[in-house]
């Protein structure tokens, strides 16, 4: 038998805690001394505290823990349970570091505002080239997780080496969601020769093109100043975009170190 000190530093709760659950008859002293009016605890009693505090962070009032106290609350339905929250509370602390590093971006790139990289431009004309790709709305700032795994799958089905660089083209489409916005993009890899494609995985050719060009080494906000200085330099020289942006990954994919190529299909 404990004290309600020594069972309180046991169980990581406070005093206080202890004496509200017995208030609301949550978890009743094992025994009261009459005279003293000490509360005992049982170190028996520590699963049903444990359960008491697993559903406390889970979000269920105490009203409501006491209830399914009173179903005995199978272990393995706790379980899955908390690790369902848990996998919830994950989901949640990604998307605030999302968000942390999308304003760390936004921050530099206003300090940067009056000191736009000096990005050289250049025109070249591209050849067409065999790709395998897959098309869909993707949320910015995922890194193009599932387009990514999705072509690797194919190659790796094919039974061939992927030969690089990848290559994203950017559609005007974007739709607006609760989660985020969301970019009509395609996702390629460049074939040596023609393969079938399937459900998921289209193989065609993208068209020679005349490109205005610009190479740029960093992360989205880096990926951001170049197209703001193609579009300037469009305007600049009487050029217009005819055709979906392409950015190919020369080095490295959506790290602060790639090294990317940004490729505007222009005409007069």
């Amino acid at each position: 038998m404990l004290k309600i000190g020594e069972f309180a530093r046991v169980g990581q709760v406070s005093i206080a805690t202890l004496r509200h659950y017995d208030q609301l008859g949550l978890l009743k002293p094992s025994a009261l001394d009459l005279e003293s009016s000490y509360r005992y605890y049982s170190l028996d009693q520590l699963p049903r505290l444990n359960r008491i505090l697993a559903l406390k962070d889970l979000g269920f009032p105490l009203e409501q823990i006491a209830q399914l106290l009173e179903e005995s609350l199978p272990l393995e339905v706790l379980y899955g349970m908390f690790r369902l929250k848990q996998a919830q509370t994950q989901q949640i602390i990604d998307t605030e570091q999302a968000r942390l590093a999308r304003i760390a971006a936004r921050l530099r790139q206003i300090e940067q505002e009056e000191n736009m990289p000096d990005y050289e431009v250049r025109l070249k004309q591209v050849d067409s080239l065999l790709v395998a790709s897959t098309r869909g709305l993707v949320a910015l700032g995922s890194n193009f997780v599932e387009p990514r795994a999705r072509l690797q799958s194919y190659l790796e089905q094919q039974e061939i080496a992927h030969s690089g660089p990848d290559m994203l083209l950017w559609y005007s489409r974007h739709e607006a969601r609760e989660d985020g916005l969301y970019a009509d993009v395609e996702f390629s890899t460049p074939l040596r020769k023609l393969l079938p494609g399937n459900e998921h995985i289209t193989v065609h050719t993208l068209p020679e093109h005349l490109m205005a060009c610009t190479v740029f080494t960093g992360d989205v906000l880096a990926s951001g100043q170049a197209f703001a200085v193609l579009h300037r330099w469009l305007d600049d020289n009487s050029y217009r975009l005819v055709g979906p942006p392409r950015q190919i990954y020369l080095q490295g994919l959506h790290q602060d170190a790639s090294v990317v190529e940004v490729q505007f299909p222009v005409g007069r």
